[in-house]
């Protein structure tokens, strides 16, 4: 059991790195936002519990016995390394445009990710279902953001 709860520690706390590491979110408080932004607390309620079922997700895939996991493997590293981005080029960089086609990205390879999970075990993909949903919020946000704040 414990190595069991070890695991699942080690692959939800690689999703956190760049919030821990970038964590100066004032940029967001400085620009124009669109009338459907939900409340800034929301975010980080959100993006944790998503961080969590990805996780889940993750977890289940890798204790089935798939023979090929190669295509997975790399969707997910593509939408780990997309989905950490963001932060540093929306709240650091600060780049509108890069952020949306950042978040585009986010949501393309997780799409592929789910499609790939769903080949493995399909239900650990419905764990990735909340999370396609917040990016395709997320991608309607972060256009609006550029284009508000053109």
């Amino acid at each position: 059991m414990f190595k069991k709860i070890l695991k699942f520690i080690l692959l939800l706390a690689p999703w956190f790195l760049t919030s821990i590491v970038f964590n100066d979110y004032s940029y967001f408080d400085s620009i124009n936002l669109p009338f459907f932004t939900i409340p800034k607390f929301l975010f980080s309620i959100i993006w944790p519990i998503l961080y969590i079922l990805i996780t889940i997700s993750v977890f289940k895939v890798s204790n089935s016995n798939y023979f090929n996991l190669k295509e997975y493997k790399k969707d997910l590293i593509y939408n780990y390394i997309f989905n950490q981005l963001y932060t540093i080029i929306f709240f650091y960089l600060k780049n509108n445009f890069l952020a949306f086609i950042d978040v585009l990205l986010t949501l393309l390879t997780a799409l592929f990710l789910y499609y790939e999970t769903k080949e493995i075990n399909k239900k650990a993909s419905i764990y990735l279902i909340f999370y396609i949903i917040f990016l395709i919020y997320a991608l309607i946000l972060s256009i609006s953001i550029y284009f508000i704040n053109l």
